[in-house]
This record gives C-alpha cells, sequence and structure tokens, in this order.
C-alpha cells in the first residue's frame, strides 16, 4: 500500500527537479482551457465562449475570453464548442467493496473504483462504510497537484453493537483513522433484522460530536428519520421510503441543516437484474464492465429468483414513494447531495451516478438543481474544502462535455475528457 505515497512522492521530486532547471520567466505552467461554455457550479450563468487557467493543479482564473488575459507561453487547450462543469460527487457510496459482483474490500477494488469513477466524471467520492487505512492513506496523499484519480472521504467502520462499550469501540478505531464522517444504520431490513436501539445511536451521535465528527444516518422509515433527527443526526444517507414526509420532518431538517441523499439507484439495484436493463447493450456502460459479469447478471436462474425475491418486490414498491419525497423535500428548500450507495456487487461504479442524476430529474428535480446536488451544493454541506465549483483557488477537478447538460441531464454521459487536479484522467488500461 506505501508504493502509492512512494509514486507521488517521486513525481512530486521530479516536478521540482524540472523546475530547478527552468529559469524564471522561461516557461509558464499555466493550461488555458479555451473556448468552451462553462457551468461553474456557483448557480450563476453559464459563461459562454469562456477561458479556465489552471497552475499547479488549481483554478487561478475564470471567465470570459475577453475578461481573462491567458499568460504567454501557456498551454492551451481548445475546447470551443464543449462545455465544462465541475467533477461529479458521489455523496454516498462504498469504495473498494466488491469488483464486478465477486465482493470483498480490499486495496485492489479501492484503487479500481478510484479510477472506474474518474474516467466516468465522478472526480470526489464520500465513502459511507467499510473504509480501512488502505482508504485512510489515499486519502491522506490526494491534495497533491499531480492527482488523476478520484478523490477520496471515507466513514470507515459502520458502527453497530447493542451497547456503548461495542459502539464506542468501533468510534475509537475509526477516530485512529481521522475519519471524515461516522455512519451508523437504524433499520429493520423489511421486518427481518433488528434495528439500532435509540439509546444507543443517541449514544453513538453524542461521543462523535464529541470528537467532531458529523453522522450519516440510514434509514428507512419516517418516523426513524425524525428520531434521529432529533437526536442531532447530521445527515439522512437514504429515501424515506415507507410513506410520504410531512411538515414536522421538512421542518426537522431545515433547522437543524440536515442534508438528504434519496439514493435512488440503491433501490433500482435490488430489483432490476430481476430482467436485463437497457443498459446492458449501452457502450457507456459496457466499457467498464467486463462481458464475463454481464453473462453471470443475464443467467436465466439468477434473474428468475430475483424476480421472485419478496424484498426486491418491496423496495420496487417503496421506490415511487422515494422519487415523491425528492421532490418534495427538494421543493421546500432542504439540502439535497447526489448519492448511489453504489460499489457493493452490482452496483457499478461511476455508472449508477449518472443514472441517478437523470432519475432525480424524473422525480421533478431540473437539470441545473440536479448538477448543483451532485456538485457545490454536496461540498458545501460536506465540508469537503477546495472542490466543487469551478472558482479562483480551488481544485481543477471538471467533466468536459460533448453537449450541455442543462439542456438534458443525461449529456453528462457525453464525455471528452475528464481533469482532477488539472491532470487528463487517463483512459482505461
Amino acid at each position: 500500500m506505501y508504493r502509492f505515497t512512494i509514486i507521488i512522492l517521486a513525481t512530486a521530486f521530479c516536478l521540482l527537479g524540472c523546475r530547478q532547471n527552468t529559469s524564471a520567466g522561461d516557461k509558464t505552467e499555466v493550461t488555458a482551457f479555451v473556448g468552451a461554455n462553462i457551468i461553474d457550479g456557483t448557480r450563476a450563468e453559464t459563461i459562454k465562449e469562456g477561458v479556465l487557467l489552471v497552475e499547479k493543479g488549481k483554478i487561478v482564473g475564470i471567465g470570459k475570453k475577453d475578461a481573462i488575459t491567458i499568460p504567454e507561453g501557456a498551454s492551451i487547450v481548445e475546447v470551443s464548442g464543449k462545455t465544462i462543469m465541475p467533477g461529479i460527487i458521489d455523496a454516498h457510496c462504498h469504495v473498494g467493496l466488491a469488483n464486478g459482483l465477486q465482493t470483498g474490500y480490499s486495496e485492489e477494488n479501492v484503487i479500481n473504483h478510484l479510477n472506474t469513477n474518474a474516467r466516468y466524471g465522478i472526480t470526489t467520492l464520500v465513502s459511507l462504510g467499510d473504509g480501512t487505512e488502505v482508504s485512510a492513506e489515499l486519502r491522506n496523499t490526494q491534495n497533491v497537484p499531480t492527482l488523476d484519480r478520484s478523490r477520496l472521504f471515507m466513514a470507515g467502520t459502520v458502527i453497530s453493537g447493542d451497547t456503548e462499550e461495542e459502539v464506542t469501540k468501533i468510534i475509537d478505531h475509526n477516530d485512529s483513522l481521522k475519519v471524515d464522517f461516522m455512519k451508523i444504520r437504524v433499520d429493520d431490513v423489511l421486518g427481518t433484522s433488528p434495528k439500532m436501539t435509540e439509546d444507543i445511536y443517541k449514544a453513538v451521535i453524542e461521543y462523535s460530536h464529541e470528537l467532531g465528527y458529523r453522522v450519516a444516518s440510514h434509514i428507512f422509515y419516517l418516523e426513524d428519520a425524525k428520531k434521529v433527527l432529533r437526536a442531532g443526526t447530521d445527515y439522512i444517507a437514504h429515501s424515506v421510503r415507507d410513506t410520504l414526509v410531512d411538515d414536522e420532518f421538512i421542518t426537522l431538517m431545515k433547522e437543524n441543516k440536515v442534508y438528504y441523499s434519496p439514493t435512488l439507484m440503491r433501490e433500482v439495484s435490488t430489483f432490476v437484474f430481476g430482467g436485463e436493463p437497457d443498459y446492458f447493450t449501452d457502450p457507456f456502460f459496457t466499457k467498464e464492465v467486463d462481458e464475463a459479469t454481464i453473462a453471470e447478471l443475464r443467467n436465466p436462474e439468477r434473474m428468475e429468483s430475483i424476480a421472485n425475491s419478496a424484498s426486491a418486490k418491496a423496495y420496487k414498491a417503496a421506490l415511487p414513494t422515494a422519487m415523491k419525497n425528492l421532490k418534495q423535500l427538494s421543493d421546500a428548500g432542504v439540502t439535497i447531495v447526489m448519492g448511489t450507495d453504489s460499489g457493493p456487487a452490482g452496483r457499478f461504479p461511476g455508472y449508477f451516478e449518472h443514472l441517478e442524476m437523470e432519475m432525480m430529474v424524473d422525480a421533478g428535480m431540473s437539470p441545473m438543481e440536479v448538477i448543483m446536488a451532485s456538485t457545490s451544493n454536496t461540498a458545501k454541506a460536506m465540508k469537503l474544502e477546495g472542490i466543487g465549483s469551478l472558482e479562483e483557488g480551488k481544485w481543477a477537478d471538471f467533466i468536459v462535455l460533448n453537449k450541455n447538460p442543462l439542456e438534458d441531464i443525461a449529456n453528462t454521459r457525453t464525455i471528452s475528457s475528464v481533469w482532477i487536479a488539472g491532470n487528463k484522467v487517463p483512459d482505461k488500461q
């Protein structure tokens, strides 16, 4: 696992060496992206035929052509006719849990997920569970101008237990990794498992807050969501799915400044493989998913088992409620953050994020609202510093698209290139 730190240090040393051999004024390190329409993620009007200047991984200028001076000697990247938008943030995923349909957290899977998501334009991932020292090390070495894979934030081990002693032990372990969030589950899995009790999750939230951590709560039922809000949770990490939300819930969300992730694709993943999804023949999907995985998903016995599954039927029935709640909460001014719960077997990193955004529009949000929920709103709500919008001083994490996503959110799929810290994300090897 230490080879990544070595590679980064070696690269940084090489860059420093190159600078020592270049006298001041001989060469600029600025790259200018010229001619694209720029959606900056601040809700401002699109910058027509704009210029984006990048130096040492960060944005040093952004604006219309006639308002930006391109330094002499800058490298020019011609992007006329294209659209630039901030890199997408997935506020709820699970990095490294599987490879295709093979389950098992590993260093190899973590790295694969970071690279796969990057190629899909998902430049930042908030992994709400199961991250270990591998994930912590990769997170700790990501604020460098040489980065060309997705950024990672983590919650560590999901907190569970029947006693304060049990949950405290997990919180202390997560604290030793200096995680970015704590995560609990308050859910009976459609009546098949006991929920975390109220006294225990209150203790988790209180102790986590004492240590300076925010808490993400997995819920299903409206009443549980209200209870964790009253207990002080910072993040509702799934849709309320048993019934429509009410005014009390909306008031609790807004007064406590809690953010909400619908994770609609999580519900879809529970039942969609009971048949054959259209995307099995979508090149945007098949470019990253191997034929053996698709063949296994097409297995008739597997399909029949899922189609007849009681839980699959229940989650499918809950999806319309989740979508109605998303629309109501968005209209009410609750902060929405885009999350997918992708990463476990059958929930495909990178691709699911694009489907999630399309479903959010289907639920009634506008393309601009979905873009904001997938970029700067998430960065601001989750306190992810230096990312989320295209502004001077922030990391140059962005996507160059062939078509405008404000006209059709599905245009986020028309990726021409992805840049992280001003570095072009490499093609799949």
